[in-house]
């Protein structure tokens, strides 16, 4: 603001004009609260409050205040126009800023001198940061189920965990990605994730596509769910799990090489199951681990979750 001091026995009073108030930030804080993005497909615009201008007798503006909009954990923050990520944030609380505020402008008194004693001088203050950004949701689990539609995901998922993801005899019966819990005892427990089923040419949009590959990228450890009960060769079966492998790899490193368990599913559907498992593996040359169980009556899953949620500690041991 421009102004001076008039006073009736002051007759050069000088200038006494304020400086303006900055201009609020904007926020993101991922918050345990919300699961979903679907609210900011009704609003996607907002806006933190603007500084005030600056007043007489030096008084400065009023600041506007930070606007702080929570989003889900697991959000990751994008830049439209560059591409840069500016945030992924995976805990409670943790923020990230994404426009910033302009810096409030100076009043006339800011300009006075020895030979200025009455500057009209003032300077505007800076405009606020304008961004368009992307968000994009990634379910965070400890474990991923993997594998072709109607392998037994949610069957599993069922069966270890109180999730009730959607279970009938067609493919692609998981439309949306499930969460479960499975608890071993007080302080032993991880999450699993459900994800719908993924078919050759996922990697590009094929199927229900990346848009739940991506889901997958946050696990630490992939469970490969193989149909024992299928009428198909042994050759075959292999060929499947390779087609899989290649769309993990064609998706990125990311996923490639994560660790993967090879769990042959369906052994009540099958009597010779161990002799066909061990053809398969055979078949691929597989050094990895391996469990043969029926997510349908149970058999075999009670190991299966020890050995998981052993390795789960193993690896945040050697994360420590």
């Amino acid at each position: 603001m421009a102004s001076f001091r008039r006073e009736k026995y002051i007759p050069k009073g000088g200038p006494d004009g304020g400086d303006g108030g900055s201009g609020g930030s904007v926020y993101l804080v991922a918050t345990t609260g919300i699961n979903t993005l679907i609210d900011f497909s009704v609003r996607n615009q907002f806006q933190a409050i603007s500084g005030q201008a600056g007043r007489s007798r030096k008084r400065t503006g009023l600041s506007g205040e930070d606007l702080f909009i929570n989003i889900p954990c697991g959000t990751k923050i994008t830049n439209h126009e560059t591409g840069e990520i500016m945030g992924d944030l995976t805990k409670d609380g943790e923020t990230c800023l994404v426009a910033k505020g302009g810096i409030g402008g100076k009043g006339n008194t800011r300009f006075k001198s020895s030979i200025n004693q009455a500057p009209r001088k003032t300077t505007s203050g800076t405009s606020g940061e304008q961004r368009k950004v992307i968000l994009e949701l990634n379910l965070l689990a400890d474990v991923g189920l993997l594998g072709y539609p109607n392998a037994g995901k949610s069957t599993l998922i069922r069966a270890v965990s109180s999730a009730k993801p959607k279970v009938a005899d067609y493919p692609f019966t998981t439309l949306n990605p499930n969460l479960g819990v499975v608890r071993l005892s007080f302080d032993k427990s991880f999450v699993i994730a459900d994800v719908p089923g993924i078919i050759e040419g996922a990697s590009e949009g094929i199927g229900l596509g990346i848009a739940f590959l991506k889901h997958l990228s946050r696990t630490s450890l992939l469970l490969h769910l193989v149909d024992l009960g299928q009428d198909i060769s042994v050759k075959e079966s292999a060929n499947e799990i390779k087609k899989l492998e290649f769309e993990l790899e064609k998706f990125g490193n990311e996923l490639s090489e994560k660790e993967r368990w090879l769990i042959f599913n369906k052994t009540d559907l099958i009597s010779d199951w161990e002799k066909k498992s061990q053809l398969i593996l055979n078949e691929l040359e597989w050094k990895g681990k391996t469990h043969q169980v029926s997510a349908a009556t149970g058999d075999g899953l009670d190991t299966l979750v020890k050995d998981v949620m052993i390795r789960l500690q193993e690896m945040d041991e050697g994360r420590a």
